[in-house]
């Protein structure tokens, strides 16, 4: 593979990552129209940031160990599909596509790395 396409292949699904992480810190934003006193927002906006946290637990565990992406990201969908019951299916879709795409981006990237190295190319 090329040296612009083999670095596409590695950085895409780790910015994606971050980026998704961000999305969903965008959802804690609405902790900023209760009515808490301070202590209880801060306490709440916590709450609320739990899942980027999650994923960003994740980017940290796969970021070199692209393969076990293929397992938490898809296991990290399910676990929202469960208990999240009763949503829209756009609210599946917003959540868990994103969480599959970056499997499968990172299993691509890791049969890529996998790839360089049986070719004698790190």
């Amino acid at each position: 593979m090329r040296g612009l396409t083999k670095h596409l292949v590695y950085w895409t699904p780790r910015v994606l990552c971050i980026a998704f992480a961000a999305f969903l810190a965008l959802f804690a934003l609405d902790v900023f129209s209760m009515r808490l006193d301070f202590p209880r927002r801060m306490l709440a906006l916590a709450m609320h940031l739990i899942p980027s946290f999650v994923v960003l637990i994740a980017l940290a565990i796969v970021w070199r160990r692209e393969w076990i992406a293929a397992v938490i990201f898809p296991l990290l969908a399910v676990f929202h599909v469960v208990t999240m019951r009763g949503l829209h299916w756009s609210g599946y879709a917003v959540i868990d596509g994103p969480l599959l795409l970056l499997a499968v981006l990172f299993l691509l990237s890791w049969r890529e790395r996998r790839a360089g190295f049986a070719a004698g190319r790190a």
